[in-house]
């Protein structure tokens, strides 16, 4: 239904049309005959051609649907409807001038060629003109309600960057006034895109701020590192300048937002990567039209999980967790974004045998993505117990269960701190590695590890840790200057498990590549300034020392391993050597000291017969003279 005003408008363009396209025929005539007065043939010939000609360009035009556009929007589709308009009714106006009329005989001539070419470009002339004139008065009006908005540099003068100044341009309400491109591509540098000049390259940016006074800079870079928007950030901010971004290339191809869709620059955006980009056909032979079982369903890597999962449109997903708030919020978040998946909330302790046993018997799932864990390394120090039964026992009550009940494919969820762990989090993980891996090479199962870093955005993770603290004014926290750690985000990190899943033939641990570690420092320090902030003046960086269990540094793989490379160019792939004799019988002596209390300096030694190397530090060259800086 086009709107009242849209047709109002079109109304009188209507009119237009009507009294423009005849001018066009009469001045056709005119300019042939040099004047007004014409022979008595030629008087016949132009008033018939005009009576039929008008109402025929008038359908022409109707039917192309020029009377149904917003001419204020106009746009190259719009222009291009018109000029079809437009050549249609003059290839219609040629053939009747000089066949039809002359053909049945409705006049003595033709009416002459050089009348029909002028007819059809001054129909053409005057159908643009009060259509150009309505974009040309829409757009100096937006313009002028520009005039007082904060003026905005735009980083990136290709597609994304010409979405997002017509979207400004289009939108005013959205209050930012382009002023200007940078690009580092020096053949556009003195070029307009969009009417806006391109003025150099991103090395001018803090110039370009001060010279224009620029209140915001828009980084319009999908596919643009974390390194390159990290440089823009700090040039920005180095002058005074806020940053917005659009956002990465996962997010805008899974769907879930648009090129066009700004947003404030997040610290994942200078983390960002290359999309990991997955093969979509080995990926949906682990569920489309089947049964999958995520376990910690309403967990951060969980969720996502099963949002990727649904998209994949399985035959149904089961939600098993521990937590009923965090499942119910799962299955809320599923059953509105997608309808048509069979999501089955199931409440569960993984650590209960009997209770999986008779989700595994109901539902016998054809892949299984175990993500159920207690992942807090401070807290797992502590609580040693607790982090056996739930991350070994657990992990061997799902792995045996999936392979009983004919589960096909199966992915553990590990993390990087498996490797040589000097925390009980980490060498509980390495233990159910092994667990998946006996498995797997005992049933013929494709069941699989996959090694994460630290998430961005997880729950508990160290982002939302520094965000609370600068919320509260400070201190941020930082555990030791030389900290590092390998940095995903969530999606990544499930992309990476899908990817996995597919990879997989059976006892193999996968690692994404994820580049170089980060100073946890540099990341403070970059959230604080982020947040409008300077360190020192206005937030202090606390360093509280390493707390139990932690290392500097943490590793992909470990001396036994040989990493390889997979189809995939971010997935590597990695086997954990030769499995010790009687792993079932320590692994269950493991388990029942748990079970019993017996003393954590216990379980460790059980621990340390499973992974031999567990307690074994990892020194940087440069720890001694850090630890020496720590404040007293």
């Amino acid at each position: 239904m086009v709107p009242l005003a849209s047709r109002l408008r079109n109304r009188y363009l209507f009119a237009s049309d009507l009294l423009l396209f005849a001018s066009a025929t009469i001045l056709a005539f005119a300019l042939r005959f040099e004047g007004f007065e014409w022979g008595p043939v030629q008087n016949h010939a132009a008033l018939l051609f005009l009576l039929i000609s008008l109402p025929l360009k008038l359908a022409i035009f109707w039917r192309v649907g020029i009377y149904r556009r917003l001419w204020r929007y106009a746009s190259i589709v719009d222009i291009e409807r018109l000029i079809s308009a437009s050549t249609v009714s003059g290839v219609t106006g040629l053939a009747l001038g000089a066949l039809v009329l002359p053909g049945l005989g409705l006049t003595v001539m033709r009416v002459p060629l050089s009348v029909l070419f002028m007819d059809g470009l001054l129909t053409a002339a005057f159908a643009a003109a009060p259509r150009f004139a309505v974009r040309s008065v829409g757009r100096r009006r937006q313009h002028r309600r520009l005039l007082d908005a904060p003026r905005a540099l735009i980083v990136g003068a290709g597609a994304a960057g010409e979405m997002i100044v017509k979207e400004l341009l289009g939108h005013p309400a959205l209050g930012l006034n382009p002023v200007g491109f940078v690009d580092d591509d020096r053949s556009k540098h003195g070029h307009r895109l969009c009417d806006i000049p391109v003025m150099g390259p991103l090395a001018a940016i803090p110039a370009l701020v001060q010279a224009h006074d620029i209140n915001e800079v828009v980084i319009a870079m999908p596919r643009a590192s974390g390194a390159v928007v990290g440089q823009v950030v700090r040039a920005a901010l180095e002058v005074g300048a806020k940053t917005r971004t659009v956002p990465g290339m996962f997010d805008i191809i899974s769907g879930r937002v648009t090129v066009a869709s700004l947003r404030q620059v997040e610290i994942q955006d200078l983390l960002r990567r290359d999309p990991i980009q997955t093969d979509l056909e080995q990926v949906r032979s682990l569920a489309t039209g089947e049964t999958v079982l995520v376990t910690g369903a309403g967990g951060s890597i969980g969720s996502e999980l099963c949002r990727q999962l649904a998209r994949l449109e399985p035959a149904q997903i089961v939600l098993l967790g521990h937590g009923e708030n965090s499942i119910f919020d799962t299955l809320a978040e599923l059953s509105e974004h997608f309808p048509t998946v069979t999501a089955i909330p199931v409440i569960a302790d993984v650590r209960d045998r009997e209770r999986l046993r008779q989700v595994f018997a109901q539902h016998r799932p054809y892949s299984v993505f175990h993500a159920a864990a207690h992942k807090h390394v401070p807290l797992m120090e502590g609580n040693i117990a607790e982090a056996v039964t739930n991350n070994v026992l657990g992990t061997r009550h799902v792995a045996e269960l999936a392979a009983e009940f004919g589960a096909e494919h199966l992915v553990l969820i590990s993390t990087d701190k498996a490797v040589r762990p000097t925390n009980v989090m980490g060498a509980t993980k390495r233990v159910a590695e092994r667990i998946v891996q006996e498995i797997a090479e005992t049933h013929g199962r494709k069941f699989v590890a996959v090694r994460f870093g630290n998430v961005l955005g997880s729950r508990g993770s160290v982002v939302p840790t520094f965000l609370r603290q600068i919320q509260n004014g400070g201190p941020v926290t930082v555990t030791h200057p030389e900290m590092r750690r390998y940095f995903m985000t969530i999606p990544e990190a499930v992309q990476l498990v899908l990817q996995a899943g597919a990879f997989g033939s059976g006892g193999e641990v996968f690692v994404l590549d994820m580049g170089e570690p980060v100073k946890v420092l540099d990341l403070a320090t970059d959230l604080i300034r982020l947040s409008g902030l300077e360190v020192g003046s206005d937030i202090e960086i606390r360093f509280t020392g390493t707390r139990p269990g932690e290392k500097l540094y943490e590793e992909l793989f470990f001396d036994a391993e040989s990493a390889i490379p997979t189809d995939h160019p971010k997935v590597l792939r990695a086997k954990n050597g030769s499995l010790p004799i009687g792993l079932g019988a320590m692994v269950e002596l493991l388990v029942q000291s748990a079970q019993k209390g017996r003393p954590d300096d216990e379980i460790r030694d059980l621990l340390g017969r499973l992974v031999p190397d567990f307690g074994t530090t990892v020194v940087a060259p440069s720890e001694e003279a850090t630890v020496a800086a720590l404040p007293n």
